[in-house]
């Protein structure tokens, strides 16, 4: 945390994303827009979403970029963790060999579902010299059977038993406010003039889209059950 780099208000808009909920439908049930559930301001400037371009100033991260999301009213409620490799300056297999190539990755799927998928390239059968990305996928709940206790369960086991891994420690949520303070500080200081700006159901707002793709990178959604 204390070698995430700090945004400086110049920087905020060109590495942040916020956004607000409108009105609409998800999963067949109507959804009313952020400022008109009950006791908001109707004319409430307070994001349901938010989108940021950190940077991580040691040796190991450094020119590594770090894309955060996360919001309400969104198409599916989901966490996970994509680690997406760098490309090789050269490769030792044909350009027409590998004319469907994709980065491999490591995506860690917290939930709905808990599972580690492993993206490859892998040749096709035949005689054919010809790539294709595929996944290695373990899955939790295929390898162990028994309900997975809910997230709070754990949690409130842990206070009792006096466990304290998966808590934070005063230091660390200090560093962490110390980071995102300057973003919200900056977003107050300019109110929103587009709100409300994406659609219950989707993904968030388009400017969020833009904020990774301006990197030639792009989210990676995983619906629950999708294997591929």
């Amino acid at each position: 945390l204390h070698a995430i780099r700090i945004l400086r208000p110049a920087e905020v808009f060109a590495n942040t994303v916020r956004g607000q909920y409108t009105g609409g439908e998800v999963n067949h049930k109507k959804q009313v827009a952020y400022r008109q559930e009950n006791d908001v301001n109707p004319v409430s400037p307070v994001e349901t979403f938010a989108a940021i371009k950190f940077h991580i100033d040691n040796w190991r991260w450094r020119d590594t970029p770090f894309f955060i999301r996360t919001g309400k009213s969104l198409q599916e409620k989901s966490t996970l963790i994509t680690v997406q490799f760098k490309d090789a300056p050269v490769y030792s297999f044909p350009h027409k060999a590998a004319k469907s190539w994709r980065p491999n990755r490591v995506v860690f799927r917290i939930q709905p579902e808990m599972d580690i998928r492993l993206r490859f390239q892998a040749k096709k059968p035949g005689p054919e010299m010809e790539l294709d990305p595929v996944n290695m996928i373990f899955n939790y709940a295929d390898t162990y059977n028994g309900k997975d206790p809910e997230a709070y369960e754990t949690l409130l086991e842990d206070v009792i038993t006096g466990n304290q891994t998966l808590f934070m420690r005063a230091d660390q949520v200090e560093a962490a406010w110390k980071l995102i303070t300057p973003i919200l500080e900056h977003w107050q200081e300019y109110l929103p003039d587009d709100f409300p700006d994406y659609a219950p159901g989707s993904w968030g707002p388009e400017a969020a889209d833009d904020l990774i793709e301006r990197d030639g990178r792009h989210w990676v959604n995983i619906s629950p059950g999708h294997q591929k």
